[in-house]
């Protein structure tokens, strides 16, 4: 059997870093976790190819090789899974399509025209399938209700990618949340009691990686790394010394609850295990629409203290927020870019408020007239509502793109990237200098060197950032003023505030995308 694993293009969004891959040379930011994983369910004496439409194009001759073709993608992506279930059945070829999009909205999948779908997780519902190929069914929808032990889950077929089209790999090392926010669907998806893949299983997969080849970013995609402390410490623990033996190959990213700010032995932890960047949904800074949204872990501490924490002590957040909840009044933006401002933070993932199907938000509007069938994209960026808000969509549009226009400013953004690595402490190894100590990695004996990315290549990445942020604009006198002041005051995080600054390109892009549309929308 010759399977054929596509992954559905991506808007412009937060999930592709565009700019971020120009920058760096890569195709596309992440490879399909979830296909990754599907392969290495399938029987191993299948053939596989994978084509993510992120990264290359699909063929003809990818079409004419397959026997059956896996399609997966999320919400976001549905006009993508949509129209390759259509090339599909066009060609005669057998599809079976499964993840977030088909488990959350499967009658527009079947409609469209797939054979066979899988709702839920692949490791229980993937025999089914199997079953079902091998009686010669012609179609069927395949789900388990309870979910999988993660320790039977498969190291994925990371084999499958080409290496070079990415700026960035994915591992899971959990699934779940334990929380309950009005407005998330990972509960619905994944359950409320985090379950876990074993310390030895994640490196397993990160040694498979290693040994391919792989070195610089891993993005472990857990909807909440630290959803079980005891996990995580005992994973850390183990990845630490992992990490050192071999020369720290890797540098991490990964998704937490904001209640991370309050465990600094935890964080510390995490960056010794060289974890570099979290993402953290802080969603709005008033109270009283965090307790609707049901998002008490944000209220249990004071949000600015907790994110100061997780700045001073080593790790670059990206903080998400969102506009349109119920029971917002006028000028909330300005509250949230208040907030951001007086906490420095650099990288904000900022949306308008999509209720996303299954979850209680959905149900709760729903029961209340005001869901918008058929209008569910899945896209924060597409300035489309798919439910009725509370007030007019006009003013939560304007606020909205003038919050996006505010905090995607370059000189604005820069200004924050600048205060806000002036307040990270230095490196370990920085303040063992400091002390007059020799660092602990040069006291091991036989030491590997990290590796690094080649020396021409970091001079190119320079280069384009020079060009892009230090000569190019208007803010280029900001760009080196700030580049000597990171130099003198807190040298040892030169390389992050660069990262962070040439990260900032992908928001200026979307920056002017959105302003764009929005003006076309007011003159159409």
């Amino acid at each position: 059997m010759r399977a054929l694993l596509l992954n559905p293009n991506l808007p412009l969004s937060m999930f592709t870093l565009e700019e971020s891959c120009k920058i760096s040379g890569n195709r596309a930011l992440c490879p399909p976790l979830g296909l990754l994983t599907v392969a290495a369910l399938l029987p191993q004496e299948w053939e596989f190819r994978l084509v993510d439409l992120n990264a290359r194009n699909l063929t003809e001759a990818d079409w004419d090789w397959a026997d059956l073709v896996l399609i997966s993608g999320m919400i976001i992506q549905k006009a993508g899974v949509l129209s390759l279930v259509r090339q599909a059945k066009q060609r005669g070829k057998t599809s079976v399509v499964g993840g977030p999009y088909a488990t959350s909205l499967a009658h527009e999948v079947l409609e469209a025209g797939a054979d066979f779908l899988v709702r839920g997780e692949g490791e229980l519902a993937i025999p089914y399938l199997l079953a079902a190929l091998g009686d010669n069914q012609p179609g069927g929808v395949f789900e388990e209700d309870r979910k999988p032990d993660l320790t039977e889950s498969p190291v994925p077929r990371f084999d499958l990618v080409n290496l070079d089209d990415y700026l960035t790999m994915g591992i899971q090392t959990s699934r779940g949340c334990p929380f309950n926010c009005e407005f998330c669907d990972v509960i619905n998806l994944y359950g409320r009691v985090p379950r876990h893949k074993t310390p030895d299983q994640v490196l397993r997969e990160l040694e498979t990686l290693y040994r391919l080849g792989w070195r610089g970013e891993v993005f472990i995609s857990d909807d909440n790394f630290i959803g079980n402390k005891d996990h995580a410490r005992a994973l850390l623990n183990q990845l630490i010394p992992w990490s050192k033996s071999r020369g720290e190959p890797f540098f991490f990213w990964t998704q937490s609850s904001v209640n991370l700010g309050q465990d600094l032995p935890l964080i510390d932890l995490m960056t010794e295990a060289n974890f570099s960047n979290v993402l953290l949904g802080v969603e709005t800074p008033e109270t009283d629409l965090l307790k609707q949204a049901g998002k008490y872990q944000n209220l249990q501490n004071p949000l600015a203290e907790s994110l100061g924490n997780i700045n001073a002590r080593g790790l670059s957040m990206l903080a998400s927020f969102v506009i349109g909840f119920d029971g917002e009044k006028t000028g909330t933006g300005d509250r949230i870019c208040e907030f951001v401002e007086g906490c420095g933070i650099p990288i904000i993932l900022l949306a308008l408020l999509q209720p996303l199907p299954n979850t209680r938000l959905w149900d709760r509007l729903s029961q209340e007239g005001r869901l918008l069938q058929g209008q569910t994209s899945g896209d924060f960026y597409d300035l489309s509502f798919n439910y009725q808000p509370t007030r007019p969509r006009e003013e939560i549009l304007a606020e909205f793109v003038r919050v996006l226009d505010r905090l995607y400013d370059p000189s604005r953004y820069l200004a924050r990237t600048y205060c806000y690595y002036l307040k990270m402490r230095p490196t370990r190894q920085a303040l063992a200098r400091q002390r007059g100590e020799k660092p602990a990695e040069s006291r091991r004996p036989n030491h590997p060197e990290p590796a690094r990315a080649p020396l021409s290549k970091v001079i190119l990445l320079l280069i384009k950032l020079i060009w892009r942020q230090g000569i190019r604009p208007p803010y280029r006198r900001q760009f080196w003023r700030q580049l000597g002041g990171i130099y003198r005051r807190n040298p040892s995080r030169l390389d992050v505030y660069l990262t962070c600054c040439a990260f900032g390109e992908n928001f200026f892009s979307i920056r002017r995308a959105i302003l764009q549309k929005w003006a076309d929308m007011k003159t159409s």
